[in-house]
C-alpha cells in the first residue's frame, strides 16, 4: 500500500496500475455524477443499473448534495475544524474541504480512497484554503489502524474530528463486519465529534435496487451490500442523531423548495459523547 502525502503540497508519480476490463463502483458513480473519469467497462454498467433503476442517477446525485449539506452544518453549525472522509471517491464539484473550508478556512482535511484512479486524481483534493490544509491516503476502510495512524499527521485526534463514511459502507460486506469498524472509528475520537454516513437502501424502490445490486454483485470483483433503515441504524449505536435524524438523502435538511420524494438511500449524522 502506498500512502500519499501532502504535507509538502506534492504526491509521488507512482503511476499505480488500473484495471479498464473491470467495472469499479467509484468509475460508475462517477458517470453518473457526470464525470469524465470512467471508462467503456463502467458506463456500461452504469446504464444497465439505470434500466434496473430509472432513479439511479437522481439517488447518486441526491447523496453527493447530502455530503454537501452535511459538511456545511458541520463547520458552519456545529464548529467543526476536522474532517476525515473515507471512500472519498474521484473529486467532483464541491469537495469536503470545499465546502469545508468556505465556512471556515482553517479546516483540515484528510481523505482516504483505495481506488488507483481516485489517487491518480488527488491533486484536486490538495488545493486547500491557505489557512487550512489537506491530505490524502490510499487506504481501505478496513485498515482502520492505517488510517488512523497516518491521518494523526494532519488531524488532531485530541480535538473533534467529523468522520464522513458517505457512500462507502455498502462495499463492506456483512462477514467484514462494517459495525466493528464504524466502532473502532467512533472510539477513536473525543467527545464533540460526529459521525455522517449515507447508505444505499434495500427497503426504498426494494425491487429496484435489488436487481441491481444483483447486477453490480455479477458485474464487479467486489461486492456491494445494500441495508434497511434497521441496519443503518445500527451504525449509529449509542450516539445521538441531529435532527432530522436518519431519514432518506432527500430529507436531511433540504434547501427550501427542494424535492424531498424518498430516493433510496439513508443518511444521518451524529454527535459522539
Amino acid at each position: 500500500m502506498t500512502t500519499q502525502q501532502s504535507g509538502s503540497g506534492e504526491l509521488r508519480d507512482d503511476h499505480p496500475k488500473i484495471d479498464t476490463s473491470v467495472p469499479h463502483i467509484a468509475r460508475v458513480y462517477d458517470y453518473w455524477l457526470g464525470g469524465k473519469d470512467n471508462f467503456a467497462v463502467d458506463r456500461e454498467l452504469a446504464e444497465r443499473f439505470i434500466q434496473a433503476d430509472p432513479m439511479a442517477v437522481a439517488g447518486v446525485r441526491s447523496n453527493r448534495a447530502f455530503l454537501g449539506r452535511a459538511v456545511h452544518y458541520l463547520a458552519a453549525e456545529a464548529g467543526i475544524r476536522q474532517f476525515l472522509d473515507i471512500g472519498t471517491g474521484i473529486p467532483s464539484a464541491n469537495n469536503t474541504h470545499e465546502v469545508a473550508q468556505r465556512a471556515a478556512p482553517s479546516t483540515r482535511v484528510v481523505y482516504v480512497d483505495n481506488d488507483p484512479i481516485v489517487l491518480v486524481q488527488a491533486r484536486a483534493l490538495l488545493t486547500s484554503h491557505p489557512d487550512g490544509l489537506t491530505d490524502y491516503l490510499e487506504a481501505d476502510l478496513r485498515e482502520t489502524d492505517t488510517i488512523l495512524t497516518e491521518a494523526g499527521r494532519t488531524l488532531d485526534f485530541a480535538k473533534p474530528v467529523a468522520v464522513l463514511l458517505v457512500g462507502v459502507l455498502h462495499c463492506v460486506p456483512d462477514s467484514d463486519d462494517p459495525a466493528g469498524i464504524v466502532q473502532r472509528l467512533v472510539a477513536a475520537v473525543p467527545p464533540g465529534s460526529y459521525l455522517a454516513i449515507s447508505h444505499p437502501a434495500s427497503d426504498i424502490h426494494a425491487e429496484a435496487m435489488a436487481r441491481g445490486s444483483a447486477m453490480m454483485n455479477r458485474a464487479m470483483a467486489g461486492s456491494i451490500t445494500f441495508r434497511t433503515r434497521e441496519q443503518v441504524a445500527r451504525f449509529f449505536a449509542g450516539l445521538d442523531l441531529v435532527e432530522p435524524g436518519l431519514v432518506p438523502t432527500t430529507q436531511w435538511r433540504p434547501e427550501p423548495g427542494a424535492d424531498t420524494t424518498p430516493l433510496p438511500g439513508w443518511v444521518g449524522v451524529a454527535r459522539v459523547g
